[in-house]
C-alpha cells in the first residue's frame, strides 16, 4: 500500500484546513493494515456494475453489452435477455442492482443506453426485469432519458435504493451541458428518484412544477458514476467525474442546484476556463474535490465487521489515477484522503458484497477482492 501526505487542494479550499491539523494526533490513516487484491475472474473486460443473487452468485455486467453470472469465480454463457444496448463511447451497458425485496419478488434493475425514443443516438434508460434460468424475462421500462444523442460521453447511469425503498439513478449532461443540466425541462445532469414500480413519489421536489421532469431529485451535475447511501446519516452521496480537475463528492439532495456547468473546480481539456466560477448564488458547494482530476468513478460506504478500521468511511475508485481512495467521513465532512492501493487499474466500480468483502471492478481487470493482508 502506497500512502501520500498530501491532503489535496479541496481541504485547504473548503476550510478543512483546521480540521485536518486538529486530528492529526489519532488519524485512522496512520491506523491502517494493508490490504492486496484477490483475483475473483478475469474474463470480464470490462466490469461496469455488480450485484449478488441470494444464494451467493454475482452478476456482472460488461459494459460491451453483456451480463455474467459468476459462481465461484467462474463464468458460463452471458445471460439471455438481456436489451439491445448502444455501445457508443462511454455508453453501453451500465449498472445493475437488486430490489430490496429481491427474495420475494425477484426484480433486478439495470442501466444502459439505449437507442429506443426520439433522435439518433441514445440516452441512458432504466428498466427492471426478472431471472429465469439463464435469462432476463418480464422486462419494463421505468424511465428513458430524452432526447437521444449520437455524443458518446456522460450517461451516468449508477443506481442505488435507499432505505425506504426509493431508487436513485443517474444521468450524466450527455456531453451538451449548457443545454441540458440547468434545464429542468430536460433530462441530462440529474439525479433522479422513483418508486421501486418506476412511478414518481408525490413527495419528489419538482413534482408539481410546470414543465420540470417529475422524477428529478437533484440538478447541476455533470456525470455521477458512484452513488450511495451514507449508513449513518441515510443520505444520497454522489461522486462527480469532473473535466480536467474538479472531480466531486456530493450530499445530493431534494431539489438543490449543484452548479455546473456554471460553478466548478476544473478547467477544460484543451486548458482554458470552463466553469464561470467556483462558487454561485443558489449552488451548493462540493463536501470534496479533487484538482488535479482523479477521474472518479464508483464509490462505497463500508460497514463489514472485516475492516473495522474502514467502517462508515468511503472507497473511491479513479480511473485516471488507477487506484483505490479512502476518505476519512465524519457526519457530513471528509476529513482526509489516504491511497489504499495504487497502479491498480482502472477502478470503474467498488461494491460491498453480503459476504463483507469490498469488490473492485477494473477495466481489463476484471473482477478483485479487496484483502487486509495483515
Amino acid at each position: 500500500m502506497k500512502k501520500k501526505t498530501w491532503f489535496g487542494t479541496a481541504a485547504l479550499t473548503l476550510g478543512s484546513c483546521a480540521l485536518l491539523f486538529s486530528v492529526s494526533s489519532n488519524t485512522l490513516a496512520q491506523n491502517l493494515p494493508e490490504f492486496t487484491l484477490e483475483t475473483i475472474n478475469s474474463e470480464i473486460s470490462m466490469p461496469w456494475g455488480m450485484v449478488w443473487l441470494p444464494e451467493g452468485d454475482m452478476l456482472v455486467t460488461d459494459r460491451n453489452g453483456e451480463i455474467f453470472r459468476v459462481s465461484n469465480g467462474q463464468i458460463g454463457d452471458p445471460l439471455g435477455g438481456v436489451p439491445e444496448v448502444h455501445t457508443n463511447g462511454q455508453g453501453g451497458l451500465l449498472d445493475i442492482v437488486l430490489h430490496p425485496d429481491y427474495a420475494a419478488n425477484g426484480w433486478i434493475y439495470l442501466s444502459y443506453a439505449s437507442e429506443e425514443g426520439e433522435g439518433e443516438g441514445s440516452n441512458t434508460a432504466i428498466i427492471r426485469a426478472r431471472l429465469d434460468g439463464n435469462s432476463l424475462t418480464d422486462h419494463e421500462t421505468l424511465y428513458k432519458g430524452a432526447e437521444n444523442s449520437m455524443r458518446g460521453q456522460h450517461y451516468g447511469g449508477r443506481m442505488i435504493f435507499d432505505n425506504e425503498g426509493y431508487l436513485y439513478f443517474s444521468i450524466g449532461d450527455r456531453g451538451d451541458h449548457f443545454t441540458n443540466v440547468q434545464d429542468l425541462s430536460r433530462d441530462g445532469g440529474k439525479i433522479y428518484r422513483l418508486n421501486a414500480d418506476g412511478s414518481v413519489p408525490a413527495d419528489n421536489p419538482f413534482v408539481n412544477q410546470d414543465g420540470a421532469r417529475a422524477a428529478i431529485w437533484s440538478y447541476g451535475h455533470r456525470n455521477p458514476q458512484g452513488i450511495d447511501i451514507n449508513p449513518v446519516t441515510g443520505q444520497v452521496w454522489a461522486s462527480e467525474h469532473g473535466p480536467r480537475g474538479g472531480d466531486e463528492i456530493n450530499i445530493a439532495e431534494a431539489g438543490k442546484n449543484y452548479g455546473w456547468p456554471y460553478v466548478g473546480y476544473g478547467i477544460n481539456y484543451n486548458g482554458e476556463p470552463l466553469a464561470e466560477a467556483t462558487q454561485g448564488e443558489g449552488m451548493e458547494q462540493p463536501i470534496w474535490y479533487w484538482n488535479p482530476s482523479i477521474a472518479v468513478a464508483g464509490i462505497a460506504f463500508v460497514t463489514s465487521d472485516r475492516y473495522p478500521a474502514l467502517q462508515n468511511h468511503l472507497l473511491v475508485g479513479a480511473l485516471r489515477a488507477t487506484k483505490l481512495e479512502l476518505l476519512e467521513i465524519h457526519d457530513d465532512r471528509v476529513l482526509r484522503r489516504t491511497d489504499l492501493l495504487t497502479d491498480i487499474g482502472r477502478v470503474r466500480a467498488v461494491r460491498q458484497g453480503p459476504d463483507g468483502y469490498v469488490y473492485l471492478g477494473i477495466e481489463g481487470e476484471g473482477i478483485k477482492r479487496l484483502v487486509p493482508s495483515n
